[in-house]
């Protein structure tokens, strides 16, 4: 009678299993000898047999439906199948008569109907076993969630402790992240070149690879980092140490969105304003080229018939220096101000008690809020997609609320530091009129202001911040300046 060998093991813990694929080579081997069994092929292969469809298995079975063999060897009826599918083939092919005979070295089989009925009884403890350790690792993973540990491989920048069974932060590229993080959100480099400077601080992934830019793209947008994670469509509040704030993470998809249907090109011209503003007549991109030598701007028209005509580029020079000279502040008013700043840090401390109570206050009402929306859930009240949307709305505003809580315990006031970058960029901006940089003079009124529109030529500035009090400097005491955009809602409740 002629045989064939077939050799299985799991895709799972790869080094284990390959020698374990070795083992069961030589165990069938000596036993074929042994018994003087004539073996006329052999098939191995590297995939589980929970669900059917093996490559190899499949050629096994067609090699044997075609009369080239009529027995199988193999170590175990669970290396055969693991399944229902898989394990009824097997006995009905016994049944037909196209296998004639099982050899195991460990599992005892003889084609009649005691020995079929062994080895249905060998396929479904198979079957048992695959079922109940999908159970034990799906209740593993519920118990990890309930705890906040997220119950898969760690990402870059954190490590899986398997005695603890948490995720440690991994102090050695901590860093490293964050810089990144903070390098995107700037908006001044792109994905390209964050993996590029990730490449170049030595950063690899787990195994060892160099980062592909959709591997930083994910990265940058994992909510992990400042402490949220997503686990089958459902978000959960972690235990693990966050990297990030969710403010720096939430600046990062920002940029990350504003460049989402935007394909950077190389241009043998440059032109310093162009992507800095839009046709006030139509809302469509001003562009710009060159004509008789000068560069010109104009609205690229591409939503609707518009008027507006070409403007040489220094006409917009020009309207651009005199905004900059209306909001730039000297230095000797920027330091006025930043010492009233400091006055208004001192008072700021001693109110933000009641402002720490408030959000406190807040947090503990989330955790109520979820626990009722759990409760609405498991009594089917809201649907599946409602009870996730709601739980990850509220998680997100917790974690918002913990960081408030955490910069005013810790004695920061948030609201001064964009106020004293707000004042320093007030004082560039008269170093950039001084240099004639036109490049540095475009980012500048990117990061203060946005949605600047050109209608009949002349430039309509739009700033997120108050710049009148800037533009009468002179004539106003820096003592009484105020700045209510300061404070971003600090007086109110939050």
């Amino acid at each position: 009678m002629r045989y064939v060998i077939y050799a299985r093991k799991s895709s799972e813990s790869e080094e284990r299993q390959i020698l374990s694929i070795e083992a069961q080579l030589a165990e069938l081997q000596e036993y074929s000898a042994k018994e003087k069994l004539k073996i006329v092929a052999s098939f191995q292969e590297a995939q589980t047999a929970k669900e059917p469809g093996r490559t190899k298995f499949a050629e096994m079975l067609s090699f044997l439906q075609d009369g080239k063999a009529e027995g199988i060897l193999s170590w175990h009826p669970d290396r055969l199948a693991r399944n229902s599918i898989d394990g009824g083939q097997i006995v009905y092919m016994l049944d037909t008569g196209k296998i004639k005979d099982l050899k195991f070295p460990t599992f005892w089989f003889e084609s009649t109907p005691q020995g079929k009925f062994m080895l249905n009884i060998a396929f479904g403890q198979s079957k048992y076993y695959v079922d109940n350790l999908s159970e034990n690792i799906r209740r593993g993973h519920r118990a990890k969630l309930r705890r906040g540990v997220y119950p898969g491989s760690a990402p870059i920048g954190y490590l899986n402790n398997h005695r603890t069974r948490d995720i440690d932060i991994d102090h050695e590229r901590v860093q490293i992240i964050r810089k990144g993080f903070e390098l995107y959100a700037s908006g001044k480099y792109t994905l390209k070149q964050i993996a590029k400077a990730f490449k170049n601080m030595e950063l690899r992934s787990h195994k060892g690879n160099v980062l592909a830019v959709s591997c930083v793209q994910r990265m940058l947008s994992k909510s992990f980092y400042y402490g949220l994670f997503e686990f089958k469509g459902e978000t959960y509040q972690g235990t693990h140490e966050p990297i990030i704030a969710k403010k720096l993470f939430d600046e990062c998809q920002e940029v990350m969105k504003s460049r989402g249907h935007i394909k950077t090109r190389k241009a043998e011209k440059t032109f310093p304003f162009r992507g800095l503003l839009t046709c006030g007549e139509c809302k469509c991109a001003i562009t710009a080229e060159v004509q008789k030598g000068h560069n010109y701007y104009r609205c690229t028209k591409k939503r609707e018939m518009c008027s507006q005509k070409y403007v040489r580029e220094e006409v917009l020079t020009e309207q651009v220096i005199s905004f900059l000279q209306k909001v730039s502040l000297s230095s000797q008013d920027t330091e006025k101000v930043l010492r009233e700043l400091d006055k208004d840090e001192q008072k700021a401390k001693s109110e933000n008690f009641v402002i720490l109570q408030n959000f406190k206050s807040e947090v503990t009402d989330i955790s109520v809020k979820l626990d009722k929306l759990l409760s609405a859930y498991l009594d089917e009240i809201v649907s599946a997609e409602e009870y996730t949307a709601q739980k990850q709305k509220l998680l997100s505003r917790k974690v918002e609320c913990n960081e408030e809580i955490n910069e005013i315990e810790n004695g920061s006031v948030s609201w001064l530091e964009p106020a004293r970058a707000f004042v320093k960029s007030l004082n560039y901006a008269t170093e950039l009129v001084r240099g004639g940089d036109k490049s540095e003079m475009t980012t500048f009124l990117k990061q203060i202001g946005s949605n600047h529109i050109l209608f009949d030529k002349c430039i309509s500035f739009s700033p997120k911040i108050p710049y009148k009090l800037a533009a009468e400097r002179s004539e106003a005491d820096s003592s009484h300046l105020q700045f209510p955009f300061w404070r971003r809602g600090r007086d109110s409740n939050p």
